[in-house]
């Protein structure tokens, strides 16, 4: 599976139109546009209707082979504006092989003045748009947006998802014939149930058969324009196979009050939180401090820092989708203040470390990263440097408080400060939270979501998390230092000034407890300071700095084994060892028994030194499994990331 980024090349005609010179076709027809796409498929599909009769907090899902300009999203997300009641949701999943450039689109969309309510949030976001799932969210979350960058016989076979209704698009079948294939009906028929509407404009006879061997009933109707016929159709063919083996299906979904209680308010409680409220949960926030961000999320600046692997990994995967979901938040908040695109410089300090950055460099595209000589290194970054690295001219840093205070600022979020959770206890339906003798707040769903601190609760009392010891250095601006302008990494990290003063960190303790910062730390993160920039150091002068008298903070990471977080509903651990006992003695085994799941109970934890990244979309993540909703990673990343993943080797390692 590729990880390179190959971006629509487009020509121009006289009337503004963008042409794919990849297909030799067009985008949209000259005259017609978004009437076809009107008619073709909204109401082909009857979506006016459907939209319409949605229940209080149901979510029609859309689905769309080639996304493109945009349009049928924009026209889509229009008519569900005037037609769906005000608790309803949109979530559009579409593929698309050849991304428009930022500019490209900006020139397309604007073509039709008419759509600018919708397409211009839609170019704000549009940021971060790399290979995979890449996820937006508009009008306070009630719109949802899943682009999956790549192939579309690569991306729909991980997508785990319902399609309500799919808009079958994309160059006509005599310009793309790798798409129209019968792999493709087949993935259409998977993700679709009984009475999945189908729109497309195509009325080739093979296409149509095959859509029929998939179970659609298709029927041609007239054509708009010079399109004489095109097609429609609902599935009545057999439900798919469950995706996933039972201790990695889906919990069923909840009954009773939708409400929730988040359990910790940093970045992963917070991103929870935000994911659930957006769709029409009322949320408890249960925070033992006096605010949110007090621990690990509450340092002054974070590093939107990307550590990729060539090979696709599942970890690499996650960090992609997640980079680019946290960078279209980031466009919400004040940049300068609470964040800066700033970008990142990862310095190739040893040859090891060199060849990394090669492989790397030729995976991915230049738009994400690339390599660069000590000479250009040093010009983007503002000040000497004793190496070239790898530039991430989209990376930078974050106030992570600032991200923690605009997701909790949402009127479904209630944060209860002062409120720590020592107990959980299911009374009929409901989860109770104690904080040992006085019940604090109950709710049908509960996430645990504070860091290593979940681990006092039975459910999580065996998940392998590991605290891991930070602190950082808090640095006083200079006039020299003022020239650092991008984010410089090597074992350490130092930030461009926010306010007035620097972030310089971040030290590694596996063994301390304790969070007060020591001098010990301060002289180390100095010593990385050294290793960084000899430069910058002399320009903040940190030889003659006295580490007694600098400030900084400590606070605990909390990792994974397999430094992917932990993400997904839990499961009694006892009933799950019986449940699954057999793969002890055969791990190809597929015992058909539902797993034990502890209803409505979830966790989001394990971020390590990544949260920035990660934790945000680990709440649509939260939010997908407990709705029901498509879910925003690959289903074998989500696996990946599901807390069952630790009891499941422990059972086929027979230990």
């Amino acid at each position: 599976m590729s990880t390179l980024l190959q971006h629509a090349q487009i020509d121009w005609d006289d009337q503004g139109r963008p042409h794919s010179r990849q297909y030799d076709d067009v985008y949209f027809s000259k005259n017609e546009g978004t009437d076809e796409t009107r008619y073709v498929f909204l109401e082909q599909t009857g979506l006016a209707q459907r939209f319409a009769e949605l229940a209080p907090h149901a979510c029609l899902v859309i689905g769309e082979t080639g996304f493109g300009t945009g349009m049928n999203f924009f026209c889509a997300w229009q008519l569900f504006a005037e037609k769906a009641p005000s608790d309803a949701r949109l979530h559009f999943v579409s593929v698309e092989k050849y991304p428009l450039g930022h500019d490209d689109m900006a020139r397309a969309v604007r073509v039709w003045p008419e759509l600018a309510a919708f397409s211009e949030p839609f170019l704000a976001q549009y940021v971060g748009v790399h290979p995979g799932f890449q996820q937006f969210t508009f009008d306070h979350g009630r719109v949802t947006l899943t682009l999956l960058i790549g192939d579309v016989l690569e991306q729909l076979p991980q997508l785990d998802a319902s399609i309500d209704v799919w808009f079958l698009d994309g160059f006509a079948p005599a310009k793309n014939p790798d798409m129209w294939t019968p792999e493709l009906f087949a993935q259409l028929a998977r993700l679709s149930r009984a009475g999945t509407a189908l729109g497309t404009f195509t009325t080739t006879g093979w296409v149509r058969r095959s859509l029929v061997e998939a179970g659609f009933a298709m029927k041609k109707v007239p054509g708009l324009g010079k399109k004489w016929e095109v097609m429609s159709g609902v599935y009545s063919g057999p439900p798919a196979p469950a995706m996933a083996a039972p201790w990695y299906a889906r919990p069923s979904a909840i009954g009773g009050p939708r409400q929730a209680l988040v359990i910790g308010a940093g970045l992963a409680g917070s991103a929870s939180a935000a994911s659930l409220a957006a769709r029409g949960w009322q949320v408890t926030v249960l925070e033992r401090h006096d605010a949110p961000a007090r621990e690990a999320s509450g340092n002054p600046q974070g590093v939107l820092y990307l550590k990729l692997s060539a090979h696709g990994t599942a970890l690499s995967r996650m960090i992609l989708s997640g980079f680019g979901y946290t960078r279209r938040q980031l466009e919400q908040l004040q940049r300068g203040q609470d964040w800066d695109a700033c970008g990142v410089l990862q310095l190739a300090f040893d040859s090891k470390e060199a060849e990394r950055q090669g492989k790397l460099a030729e995976a991915f595209d230049g738009g994400l990263l690339r390599a660069l000589p000590r000479e250009e290194a040093q010009a983007i970054a503002g000040v000497s440097l004793p190496a070239g690295g790898l530039f991430y001219p989209e990376g930078g840093w974050v106030h992570p408080p600032a991200l923690c205070q605009a997701q909790l600022n949402h009127p479904n979020i209630r944060l209860l400060a002062h409120h720590e959770v020592v107990d959980l206890r299911k009374v009929d339906d409901l989860w109770q939270a104690w904080d040992g003798e006085r019940l604090l707040a109950s709710a049908p769903l509960v996430v645990l979501a504070g860091a290593a601190e979940v681990k006092r609760f039975d459910a999580c009392s065996q998940l392998p998390l590991k605290r891991i010891r930070g602190q950082i250095t808090r640095l006083p601006l200079t006039e020299g230092s003022r020239a650092l302008k991008t984010v410089v990494c090597a074992e350490g990290y130092v930030a461009p000034p926010r306010g007035e003063e620097h972030t310089l960190g971040a030290s590694f303790d596996f063994h301390s407890n304790d969070l007060a910062p020591t001098v010990a730390e301060h002289q180390g993160n100095l010593a990385l300071l050294d290793e960084i920039s000899p430069d910058l150091a002399q320009r903040l002068g940190s030889a003659a700095l006295d580490p007694e008298q600098l400030q900084g903070r400590a606070a605990f990471r909390c990792t994974s084994p397999d430094y992917l977080p932990i993400v997904g509903p839990l499961a009694d651990p006892a009933a799950f060892a019986d449940a699954y006992g057999v793969l002890s003695k055969d791990a190809r085994q597929v015992p058909e028994v539902p797993c034990p799941w502890l209803e409505g109970l979830y966790v989001n934890s394990g971020h390590g030194s990544r949260g920035l990244i990660t934790a945000p979309l680990s709440g649509e993540l939260i939010a997908a499994w407990a709705s029901g909703e498509p879910l925003p990673l690959p289903r074998a990343v989500a696996e990946a990331c599901h807390p069952n993943r630790f009891a499941l080797r422990k059972l086929i390692r027979g230990k």
